[in-house]
C-alpha cells in the first residue's frame, strides 16, 4: 500500500523554457533533443498570411478524416499513436498527397525546418531522416483540429509512453530511451483558450503504471497532476511551440467562437548518438 501511495506522488522536474519572436533555429532545437530546454515558444515564428492559406487548405481537404480516438476533431495525414508498423506507414504512404496539398505553392515551414536541422546535424556528423520500414516512411506532419470547451481539449498526457510501447517493428521505439521532441506549428487559434499547458513532471514507467496510462500516455488524472506547477502557452497564429513531449501536457478548452484551433505536428528524436529519426 505504501509503495502505491509513493508512486501517486509525482515528482516535479523543473521546467526550461525559452520564449521569443523570430524565426526557430537549429541551435534551439537541438537544445530541446538534449535536454537543455524544456520548451521553445516562438511567437510569431511564421507569417499570418501563411499560417491563413493552410488553414485555408486544411478545411477544403479532400483527404480530411473525423478523428476516432476519442477526441472530438479532424486531421489530415496518419499518426502512428496505437497502430503497428504496416498500418501506420500504408496510412503515411496515402496520405502523402493531402499532407503535401496543405503546402501547395506556399514556402512550406515545417520542411524548412526539417531541411535547416538536416544540414546542421549533417556537419556533425549524424543523420536526420523520416521514420521507414519495409511499409515505407513516414511524412513530415500531420496536420490536426479539435475543438472542446470543457476544462481540456485535450486532456493531459505524455508522447513518450505510446513510442515506449509502438512495437519492435518500428525503429522509432529506441527514441523512446532518449528525449521525444514534439513539434507543433500554429496556423490557426481560437481567440479565447486552447494554450498549450505544460506541467513540471516527467513521467517514469512506475508513474505511468499508477495512472495506469502505460501503453499510450493518455489521460492523466487532475487528481495526480493537482500539486504540481504548470505553464501555460498562449498562442497565436504562426506561432510555434517545441517542447520535450516527455513532460505532462494538455490544450486547455477553448470559448465557442467557432474559430478553429489547427495544429501542424511532428515527432523526432535520438534512436541511436548518430541518428534522429522524425515521424507522426
Amino acid at each position: 500500500m505504501a509503495t502505491n501511495q509513493v508512486a501517486q506522488i509525482p515528482a516535479i522536474s523543473p521546467l526550461t523554457i525559452k520564449e521569443r519572436t523570430g524565426s526557430i533555429s537549429t541551435a534551439e532545437i537541438i537544445s530541446v533533443l538534449k535536454g537543455e530546454i524544456t520548451a521553445l515558444h516562438i511567437s510569431p515564428a511564421f507569417s499570418t498570411e501563411l499560417a491563413e492559406e493552410i488553414t485555408t487548405n486544411f478545411v477544403g481537404s479532400p483527404g480530411l478524416k473525423e478523428r476516432k480516438d476519442g477526441v472530438p476533431g479532424q486531421y489530415v495525414g496518419a499518426s502512428h499513436y496505437r497502430k503497428d508498423a504496416a498500418t501506420y506507414f500504408a496510412e503515411s504512404k496515402n496520405a502523402k498527397p493531402f499532407v503535401d496539398a496543405l503546402f501547395e505553392n506556399l514556402v512550406d515551414p515545417v520542411r524548412g525546418i526539417f531541411d535547416a536541422l538536416k544540414r546542421e546535424l549533417h556537419n556533425q556528423g549524424i543523420e536526420l531522416r523520416l521514420a521507414r520500414s519495409e511499409h515505407g516512411q513516414a511524412n513530415v506532419c500531420r496536420a490536426l483540429s479539435w475543438s472542446g470547451s470543457g476544462t481540456f481539449s485535450l486532456d493531459p498526457h505524455d508522447d513518450v509512453a505510446q513510442v515506449l510501447c509502438a512495437g519492435n517493428d518500428y525503429e522509432l521505439s529506441a527514441v523512446a530511451h532518449n528525449i521525444v521532441a514534439a513539434l507543433n506549428l500554429y496556423p490557426s487559434v481560437p481567440e479565447e483558450g486552447g494554450n498549450l499547458r505544460l506541467w513540471s513532471h516527467k513521467p517514469t514507467v512506475a508513474d505511468r503504471k499508477s495512472q495506469s496510462v502505460e501503453a499510450t500516455g493518455y489521460p492523466y488524472s487532475a487528481a495526480y497532476l493537482e500539486a504540481v506547477p504548470c505553464r501555460e502557452f498562449q498562442l497565436n497564429p504562426g506561432d510555434i511551440c517545441l517542447i520535450d513531449g516527455g513532460f505532462v501536457h494538455g490544450v486547455t478548452g477553448q470559448s465557442g467562437n467557432g474559430k478553429r484551433r489547427l495544429v501542424l505536428n511532428s515527432f523526432f528524436g535520438f534512436a541511436r548518438p548518430d541518428l534522429v529519426l522524425w515521424w507522426t
